[in-house]
């Protein structure tokens, strides 16, 4: 793999597959967070519109130019990034690298187009309310983070979205959409120094020894919220509950990997973590539960998040108290600490197989840390972590003087 910067500021990793599939990303460092002044949602609105025309082609144009050629465009926004990315053959892969920095560069968010996604957002927004396991966890995340930027929305909301102008789309990109900003990643089987002049001779042409000095992002420190213990009665045949707190962030390089570990020791994919094992293939009590970590550059939050029929929950609520405690109490063996560690080695390599997620992956380590960790650092990370430490985490993570929940009935 080839990490570096090209001179315009662009960062970019490019790393070869024994694929016939190529993927590349683009990853801009211009989230949620960063709306500022800006209407709520016009993060992700943005990232919708992109797609409606650019300086050199119409929208139907974007539409078919990847999909004449077998291939695939794709876009989604999260609290910190916009991501467009692609795959396609890998012969293809300069004009998909080609067409993402385009999208990102020269989007001129025609009138009529704009007024036609806002439809489709506002359908996307109202769409939540027939999802109650995404609604009760995004609200749970608001709440816990109300008042600092990681707080707002991704969607924004129907009333938001209806504001949002051409002007003030364009000006949100102008600030934020600058080389600086973003990682180009790229995953094919083609010689690496060749994907690397392919990129440096496009960022030559795309930004033409012109651009704008990228904007710092101010990180803000997270205050420990107000313990709140909400019930929502919203009349739905399943409960969906979310219990969690705040965690390490994504610059906290010892105490995350032992959040990693620690979320899928608890509630992790497999059948055999602790809460997977107790409330579902035990006992039944539940359809799904899993636990999620969420890191952020600022903070994290780990939440707990279930589904079940009203007359198990208070049992499942139980359950719950009875793993973390025994976490918090016990140290864990150490067959335990190295089952668990091969375990999350192993899905973790299966997940890095896949060369899109591999491809998104890279994009997000280059535009947070300026460059990608290797798997073997991963690795030597993860079996540093220690059974005091995963007690350590528990402890804090799910102290109950901290420990939030929303319960949806």
């Amino acid at each position: 793999m080839l990490v570096g910067k090209a001179p315009c500021g662009l960062r970019y990793a490019v790393r070869r597959s024994g694929r016939a599939v190529g993927y590349c990303s683009l990853t801009i460092k211009c989230g949620t967070r960063d709306e500022g002044i800006h209407h709520s949602g016009i993060a992700h609105f943005t990232e919708h519109t992109l797609f409606k025309g650019t300086s050199k082609k119409s929208a139907k144009v974007i539409n078919s130019y990847l999909d004449r050629l077998g291939g695939d465009l794709n876009a989604f926004t999260t609290k910190e990034e916009i991501v467009i990315h692609s795959t396609v053959l890998k012969e293809d892969l300069g004009k998909a690298a080609a067409l993402l920095l385009e999208l990102a560069t020269c989007p001129i968010f025609p009138d009529e187009e704009i007024s036609i996604e806002k439809g489709v957002v506002i359908d996307e927004i109202s769409s939540y309310k027939d999802s109650p396991a995404d609604d009760v966890y995004d609200k749970f995340e608001e709440t816990l983070l109300a008042g600092h930027p990681l707080g707002r929305p991704i969607l924004g909301t129907a009333t938001s979205v209806r504001k949002i102008s051409a002007e003030e789309l364009r000006a949100f990109v102008k600030e934020r959409f600058t080389p600086g900003n973003m990682a180009l990643a790229i995953v094919a089987d083609i010689d690496e120094k060749k994907m690397e002049q392919g990129v440096l001779r496009l960022s030559e042409k795309v930004f033409d020894g012109s651009w704008s000095e990228s904007p710092e992002r101010v990180l803000s420190p997270v205050e420990t919220p107000a313990l709140f213990k909400k019930t929502v009665d919203k009349r739905h045949h399943e409960v969906n509950a979310v219990i969690g707190g705040l965690a390490p962030s994504l610059y906290d390089q010892e105490g995350r990997f032992a959040a990693i570990l620690l979320a899928n020791i608890v509630g992790g994919p497999a059948s055999n973590s602790k809460l997977n094992d107790l409330l579902r293939e035990r006992n039944g009590w539940v359809y799904g539960v899993e636990t999620s970590y969420t890191q952020y550059s600022d903070t994290g939050v780990m939440a707990i998040s279930m589904g079940c029929d009203r007359s198990n929950l208070e049992k499942c609520l139980r359950g719950v108290d009875k793993v973390i405690k025994r976490i918090q109490d016990e140290l864990l063996s150490d067959s335990a600490m190295r089952a668990a560690k091969k375990q999350l080695l192993g899905q973790l390599a299966i997940s890095s197989d896949n060369g899109e997620t591999q491809c998104l992956s890279m994009g997000k380590s280059l535009i947070s840390f300026g460059d990608v960790s290797t798997d073997q650092q991963n690795r030597e990370a993860i079996e540093a972590v220690t059974a005091d430490r995963i007690r350590e985490s528990a402890r804090r993570i799910f102290n109950p003087e901290t420990l939030s929940s929303l319960i949806f009935l």
